[in-house]
């Protein structure tokens, strides 16, 4: 489980905001949360202005009235610190907390996520505040875990910042020398004599727009920027943390992150939290897979820990370009998903829709019309009496995967900086087109990191993928190096392996620490526009290559498959180097679903790495394991009624029935099965 014993079930609720509501109100909601079964609320997200009207003054008496009444009604708490977005009176008397756009524009109160994170005003009330509600509320025993401020976020450039990060800088390299070394200062005249000479790099120094995205003049420095930036966000979160452990040590402490988030590494994230939680908000266009690598990714954060999905839409986001409805069934299989994945918890935003202000359209449990009687309630009332069903069955289950897939911050703010090859360049998207052949198979996939001080002991994998490795780390080329002599199959694509850790090219061939696992050496890329392709043939059938063709020469490694037009007819695209007990592949090129599909696919099977179930395409499969036994979540995300033929026998959680191996399963649209199997 990821909280404690308080917790005997998947929790089922979300964010409750009774401040923005006359009291009366409130125990007409509590019989609501009844009728839906919700059994936990997140407070408190957003009152940081009624809790200190100013310095001095702080004012519980509205939260000791919310906070009695939900314990009065048997519900629990994910108790926030309501840091999220400061006051007006603090931004009117210590303009130093307000941040500093990348253009150099200084913002005003407003919106949130607008406080900078290395201010001392800002560290200091945050903190105080976190302190008083620990020391407050220590006593409630339906408190089942800490919510630090709300989706950290954004990034600041001003002068407290410059002068946090030349102590970060400082901190890192030790001295100015290192430092000129590591951003190869020497370019360009540089040099720094001093840190004081650091500026940070925004658009009025180092940084510029470039075919619609972001570049920079020197990578190194940018880089260290994000890195700084993630560090400081994450000091103001441990800083709240280390507040509420004084007084509540025991009640475990999270903040909810956003999935492929780009400004902050995660991972690093991770190391720090007593459990991972986050919220789900898909495009009602996204594919399934898009979902289900983001649910792996926070699974793969703490080791493959169950997280907390903390929020989700019951029926529409508001800040979509087109605001559609979830279609019915779809908020239970989208949350059954979540727990298909690793959540022990499935959870909203929000409970009662605001009336006012942004999110006023965003969906609840209870809408403008204030009662029970509509489409979304009733749907939520439904899968809370699933769950209570469900009972302890599902929770702390564990995902057994033999493949995974390698996920770095670093290397996806390098590689996106990086000054050409291609503006198309796109990390998250080069992730997803392996995932995504994987996840459609129903092969089971943990998402790893890339430290070589990671936790993560790869011979638990036959297969491990690093898609785009542009910046291969200190030490994880040993880590390859090592697994693959050992037996293991290692896959990395184009573009992979040009620079260590501060983004400096690592000479004598690329991919420089990767040449002697892969077997190859890289002479030239070639960078194709979009809408241009060459092509391959692989077991047969033709293969579109696009985007980045690397050029390379066998140092060891079989050629699969060849290029086969331009100058370059007839070079490898596709390559196998055998290292020790364990062969290392190299794809030269992006390609398309189909390739992926047929390639992985056929990789799988020769290492025996089984599918969680054989289904009709867009049938999603997957398995959790506990002390209870093995679980098959099945998860229709087609538009038809669809029929699966079971491998395994055993009974359906949700409707009770017993099946046989060879059985036949009937999924309606959007139709969920669990079944325990024998």
């Amino acid at each position: 489980m990821i909280l404690n014993d308080k917790v005997q079930k998947i929790l089922f609720g979300g964010d409750y905001n009774p401040e923005q509501w006359p009291e009366e109100v409130w125990e007409e909601d509590m019989r609501l949360f009844r009728l839906a079964h919700i059994d936990v609320v997140t407070l408190n997200v957003f009152s940081w202005a009624a809790l200190q009207p100013d310095e001095d003054t702080y004012d519980f008496s509205r939260l000791d009235r919310i906070m009695e009444l939900v314990k009065k009604n048997g519900i629990k708490v994910c108790l926030a610190t309501s840091t999220a977005a400061h006051p007006a009176w603090m931004a009117r008397k210590h303009p130093d907390i307000l941040r500093v756009e990348r253009t150099g524009m200084k913002r005003k109160f407003g919106s949130r996520h607008n406080s900078c994170p290395n201010s001392p005003t800002y560290r200091k009330y945050s903190v105080a505040l976190a302190e008083k509600l620990a020391e407050r509320y220590r006593d409630y025993d339906n408190i089942v875990a800490w919510h630090i401020a709300n989706e950290y976020g954004g990034e600041c450039y001003c002068d407290n910042c410059e002068k946090a990060f030349r102590i970060w800088l400082k901190e890192k390299y030790g001295t100015i020398e290192e430092l000129n070394r590591v951003w190869n200062t020497a370019f360009w005249s540089h040099t720094m004599y001093d840190f004081e000479d650091v500026v940070v790099p925004d658009l009025r120094s180092e940084e510029f727009e470039w075919g619609g995205r972001l570049a920079t003049n020197f990578q190194g420095i940018s880089l260290d920027y994000n890195r700084f930036n993630s560090d400081s966000i994450l000091a103001c979160y441990r800083l709240e943390e280390e507040a509420v452990k004084k007084y509540t040590p025991d009640i475990p402490v999270t903040t909810n992150l956003m999935g492929t988030y780009k400004t902050l590494d995660y991972f690093k994230w991770g190391k720090h939290m007593d459990f991972i939680s986050w919220d789900n908000y898909p495009d009602s266009q996204a594919v399934p897979a898009q979902v289900s690598l983001r649910h792996d990714l926070m699974r793969g954060l703490k080791g493959g820990m169950p997280f907390a999905l903390m929020e989700q839409t019951p029926s529409v986001s508001n800040w979509h370009a087109y605001c559609k409805l979830k279609r019915p069934g779809v908020m239970r299989l989208w949350s059954y998903q979540a727990v298909a994945h690793g959540a022990d918890t499935v959870m909203f935003f929000q409970m009662r829709r605001s009336i006012g202000a942004c999110e006023k359209y965003h969906g609840a449990v209870i809408d403008h019309v204030g009662t029970e009687n509509t489409r979304v309630f009733r749907e939520i009332a439904a899968l809370g009496e699933e769950l209570d069903r469900l009972g302890n069955e599902l929770l702390g289950g564990r995902t057994p995967a033999k493949a995974a897939i390698v996920f770095d911050w670093d290397n996806w703010w390098a590689a996106e900086y990086s000054a050409g090859p291609s503006k198309l360049i796109n990390y998250c998207g080069e992730v997803m087109a392996y995932y995504k052949a994987l996840n459609e198979m129903n092969i089971a996939v943990d998402i790893i990191d890339a430290e070589k001080d990671s936790e993560t002991d790869l011979s638990d994998y036959r297969l491990v993928i690093a898609p785009l490795l542009y910046m291969c780390k200190d030490g994880f080329d040993e880590r390859i190096r090592s697994f693959v002599k050992s037996g293991g199959t290692f896959l990395t694509t184009f573009f992979g392996g040009y620079v260590e850790d501060h983004d400096l090219v690592v000479t004598g061939g690329y991919p420089g620490r990767l040449k002697d696992i892969l077997g190859i050496w890289v002479e030239e890329t070639d960078a194709l526009p979009e809408g241009e392709e060459n092509s391959f043939f692989y077991k047969g059938k033709k293969y579109p290559a696009t985007l980045l063709c690397d050029l390379l020469h066998l140092q060891g490694a079989e050629s699969l498959a060849s290029y086969e037009s331009d100058f370059y007819e007839g070079m490898p695209v596709l390559t196998c180097n055998r290292m020790g007990e364990g062969k290392a592949y190299y794809v030269a090129s992006h390609s398309d679903d189909a390739f992926y599909r047929s390639f992985l696919g056929e990789l799988c099977e020769e290492l025996g790495i089984e599918p969680a179930a054989r289904t009709p395409e867009g049938v999603e499969a997957a398995v959790r394991e506990n002390e209870n036994g093995s679980f098959l979540f099945l998860l229709n995300h087609t538009e038809d009624e669809t029929e699966i033929i079971l491998q395994h026998g055993g009974t359906e959680l949700l409707g009770g029935r017993t099946f046989e191996a060879g059985e036949s399963l009937r999924l309606p649209k959007a139709g969920v099965a669990i079944l325990k199997r024998d």
